[in-house]
């Protein structure tokens, strides 16, 4: 499973990720009007959640699928921040904030580009957990609070640093224990 594939972006789960691009562009298109841009995150959302699903319910689980995803992901949150940032809807403070979670996570990220057993490893352990399911909500949240100039933002903000710091430090635990017990004599 460790191997990438150009046929296994054609795969429904990939697609599914991969339609998050075309949702990026779309969010730029409505961000003016923020219900639609709502509705357009709320898709992008629905989108990660149908993509694991459908990799694990069809077993179509891929080390392209475990590149593209994540990507996919990264992509269309830049395009949303830097949407709200230039719309003036969130400061450079804000987007720190915001970004939490990815900045503790930068050398894991690391890593996996320059392991060579991190793509099948990310392919066969779970990756999803529920701290890290929380700061998504929460950063959802926030990103809404911005798009419709919400009271509370700073405080929503602060809320999602903190939730995005503990999902980050959940997920260095995560690879420190795999790492550990890779390591140990059988």
């Amino acid at each position: 499973m460790g191997v990438f594939r150009a046929r296994d972006l054609l795969r429904p789960p990939n697609l599914v990720s991969l339609a998050r691009l075309p949702l990026a562009a779309l969010f730029v298109a409505c961000v003016d009007v923020p219900a639609a841009a709502l509705r357009v995150l709320a898709a992008a959302g629905l989108s990660d959640v149908l993509d694991g699903w459908l990799a694990r319910r069809l077993d179509m689980a891929t080390a392209t699928g475990a590149f593209v995803d994540p990507i996919a992901d990264k992509l269309f949150v830049l395009t949303v921040v830097i949407t709200l940032v230039a719309q003036e809807k969130l400061s450079l403070l804000g987007v720190a904030l915001l970004s939490t979670r990815e900045l503790g996570e930068l050398p894991l990220v690391a890593w996996f580009a320059v392991s060579r057993r991190a793509p099948r490893e990310r392919t066969e352990l779970p990756r999803a957990n529920v701290v890290g399911k929380v700061a998504t909500t929460l950063q959802f949240g926030t990103i809404a609070a911005a798009l419709f100039g919400l009271e509370g933002l700073a405080t929503m903000l602060l809320v999602t640093a903190v939730g995005g710091a503990v999902a980050a430090m959940s997920y260095w635990l995560r690879a420190l224990r795999g790492s550990a017990a890779r390591t140990l004599p059988a």
